[in-house]
């Protein structure tokens, strides 16, 4: 059996966070590329929404609740996050990858803004064909309050469980965790709790780098490790090779 990857790729990466709906579609290219040229893994792609969901997200307010008054939002947020999955999804199709677009509004349940549940059977029977399944964060219903926006990276958390990951790579816009202008080249929940991890500069309604850190530790303390990286080293993460970032490691990782 192929070895089980998942890569997430930040919405930094692949949109201008400093401009609402602006896509790096050359630089999604590159990527499909470099994806393309590597065979003999089992691959989970997922990625954020940048520039293309989290100004809509924002401006309907959602931290707030759903009701009539901002439902249309949920519509308005799901559509701008699946105009980035289309590029990427068509980008790697173009470049010789069999991947199709899942959509986590359609197979995802939350409760008080944390995923409780994401339907996985189907990516499994992809994974099975040969199939890269490209998932994204979105708005999904919520329990509590109606709808609320789920972070590519509760994604990661969830699916790295659920199907079994053996690496787990987060492709960033910064080489890893930094702290007093170097990265980090391990992190453990313990550590982590001592650092001061800035959030996002741009609109970012997930948590930025904090978020990343947080949903990685809890798969640390379940034991399965994880890496953040700079894009540039995509490749080298696929090719199980060192890549200068950060592992995110439980005590019992080594």
């Amino acid at each position: 059996m192929s070895e089980r990857v998942l890569l997430k790729l930040g919405g930094s990466v692949i949109t201008d966070k400093a401009s609402a709906g602006v896509i790096r579609t050359d630089e999604i290219e590159r990527i499909a590329n470099t994806i393309a040229m590597r065979t003999g893994i089992s691959l989970v792609i997922v990625h954020g929404a940048g520039s293309c969901g989290h100004p809509e997200a924002s401006r309907y307010r959602f931290s707030s609740g759903v009701s009539a008054a901002n439902r249309e939002g949920i519509f308005v947020t799901h559509m701008a996050v699946r105009r980035l999955n289309d590029e990427i999804v068509r980008a790697l199709r173009n470049a010789g990858v069999e991947a199709v677009g899942v959509q986590p509004l359609s197979a995802c349940i939350a409760d008080k803004g944390r995923l409780i549940s994401c339907e996985y059977r189907q990516l499994e029977c992809m994974l099975g064909l040969g199939m890269v399944p490209v998932l994204h964060g979105d708005m999904v219903m919520d329990c509590s309050s109606g709808a609320c926006v789920i972070s590519g990276d509760q994604l990661v958390r969830v699916l790295s469980t659920s199907l079994g990951m053996k690496r787990i790579g987060l492709a960033t816009d910064v080489p890893g965790v930094f702290s007093q202008g170097r990265v980090i080249p391990e992190i453990t929940p313990v550590l982590a709790g001592t650092l001061s991890l800035g959030d996002s500069t741009h609109i970012d309604v997930t948590g930025g780098m904090r978020g990343k850190v947080k949903e990685l530790c809890q798969l640390a303390e379940a034991g399965i490790p994880s890496e953040i990286f700079h894009f540039s080293r995509i490749g080298e993460f696929l090719d199980a090779m060192p890549h200068g970032g950060t592992r995110v490691r439980g005590a019992e990782n080594g």
